[in-house]
């Protein structure tokens, strides 16, 4: 938390949450986690923090997957592969991002490149099997 912003434990625990978590969640997913321990939260006090979060790049948004936004509480970078199908979001920690891309669109451009994002999507080992049966 920053100095001159007052402490919350609800945004606390929204934070840590997010954090320890692998799952790549949803607001509705941390709202369902948090609701039983902290009664008075609200759905939107989770989407107004998560907007905070984002904004001081304390979490990343994954994007919309299968029309819900989802998030990351890991903000180094990373690869993720995400299933087309149950919308599954899983970190490939083995995986360099490619930062010799990275320079080669910043010479290509003459800019500078602030960010790199790197998703696989295809059908993960379940869904695949799952397919497979109705082909």
């Amino acid at each position: 938390m920053k100095s001159g912003e007052k402490y919350s434990y609800k945004r606390e625990a929204i934070l840590q949450c997010i954090r320890q978590t692998n799952t790549h969640p949803s607001a509705d997913w941390i709202y369902n986690q948090l609701k039983e321990r902290i009664p008075d939260l609200s759905l939107g006090t989770v989407y107004r923090n998560l907007a905070q979060f984002k904004a001081k790049g304390q979490i990343l948004s994954l994007g919309v997957v299968g029309g819900i936004e989802r998030f990351d509480g890991r903000v180094d970078p990373h690869v993720h592969f995400c299933c087309d199908c149950c919308g599954a979001i899983v970190d490939l920690p083995t995986f360099d991002m490619p930062t010799e891309l990275c320079r080669k669109v910043a010479e290509a451009l003459e800019a500078e490149v602030s960010q790199c994002s790197l998703t696989f999507t295809g059908l993960c080992r379940k869904c695949a099997s799952e397919h497979k049966k109705f082909v």
